[in-house]
């Protein structure tokens, strides 16, 4: 409103420069920039994450699969989070030794994540694996993915807005900086003269 009240009280004032009207145009066009091409962009890049997300979920529910492992021992290494999306796994789980079966029926064998505090030989957890029984990560929820989507889309939308606003403020900066460089050359010229009688005559 700031921006379309100075360019209205602009338009006719015989006092108006030049660069006192491209800055109320500048400000007028960063603001609809911000209010209309910064929440476009987020939703146009929310819906494209949204849409990799989704299928990423598809792929990973198609691809890895839930095996009951038992474990051999508990492992001599500090344990690890391998899921960074549980934010108290890393003080319930441990890191163990332990064979499961894979899903194309192979025997398998090797360092995982159990999510017992004590674990001990015999006890059994679940893993997740690819179809040759590695173990991969928990396939990504719906509800995680989605969530993902919007902070792409806000952040995008927030990064968008915050562009359009630095560089309106860099134009700003630098029309001033012209005019005062007008105004150091314009005094330098009248500066010797300033102040005495008969100047000019």
């Amino acid at each position: 409103m700031r921006a379309i009240r100075g360019i209205w009280r602009w338009r006719h004032n015989p006092l108006r420069r030049t660069t006192d009207l491209v800055e109320a145009w500048l400000a007028l066009g960063a603001l609809v920039l911000i209010l209309v091409a910064a929440p476009l962009a987020g939703v146009l890049v929310g819906g494209i994450a949204g849409d990799a997300l989704q299928r990423s979920v598809r792929d990973q529910r198609e691809n890895h699969h839930p095996v009951v492992a038992t474990v051999i021992r508990k492992s001599d290494r500090t344990p690890l989070d391998p899921d960074p999306e549980t934010a108290s796994g890393r003080d319930s789980h441990s890191r163990v030794l332990a064979r499961w079966t894979a899903p194309d029926g192979t025997a398998r064998r090797g360092t995982a994540m159990a999510d017992l505090k004590t674990p001990e030989r015999g006890d059994h957890f679940t893993v997740w694996t690819d179809g040759q029984g590695r173990i991969v990560g928990r396939p990504l929820d719906t509800a995680t993915a989605a969530t993902h989507a919007v902070l792409a889309g806000f952040g995008t939308g927030a990064a968008c807005a915050g562009l359009v606003e630095g560089t309106r403020r860099l134009l700003v900066w630098r029309m001033v900086r012209r005019r005062y460089d007008r105004w150091d050359r314009a005094w330098s010229r009248a500066g010797p003269d300033w102040g005495r009688t008969g100047t000019g005559s």
